[in-house]
């Protein structure tokens, strides 16, 4: 599983011009699925995204995770993280799981994060419009296997 996970301010997710979700401020996680992932690595996973610490301390270090500084996560479905350009100019998607396969494990993730801290998704296949102020900029990159 690939993610990339934004520190940000706020957060929006529209689709068809109606706004579907929306954070104030916490972690926007862009979230990949391949085919090798399964339900297996959520707690991990989840555990990997609320102990993360990115968000400063009284004294300006990166030191505190999403749920200390009470923020909210907002999870989007990106199969375009396992996009492959190695030899060609057009993206090859033949890593990315199969909507079968990783809507589950995405809405398994949504839930298991929201029984511990407020989350919000985007709608799994649909086009998204994602508005986001990154807060610093701060863009972390996590790559896991089950």
């Amino acid at each position: 599983m690939k993610l990339v996970i934004q520190r940000v301010k706020d957060a929006t997710v529209t689709v068809k011009a109606q706004s579907i979700a929306h954070i104030d401020h916490g972690l926007l996680c862009y979230v990949g699925i391949t085919h090798s992932d399964t339900l297996d690595i959520i707690d991990k996973l989840a555990n990997k995204i609320l102990k993360l610490r990115i968000f400063d301390d009284q004294q300006g270090i990166m030191n505190l995770n999403v749920k200390q500084v009470e923020g909210s996560i907002l999870l989007v479905s990106q199969f375009t993280l396992y996009g492959n350009t190695k030899g060609s100019n057009r993206p090859s998607w033949i890593d990315a799981a199969k909507t079968e396969q990783a809507k589950p494990i995405f809405d398994a993730l949504v839930n298991t994060l929201n029984k511990e801290i407020h989350t919000e998704s985007g709608q799994f296949g649909e086009h998204m419009n994602v508005q986001y102020d990154n807060d610093g900029p701060v863009t972390i990159l996590v790559e896991m296997e089950g």
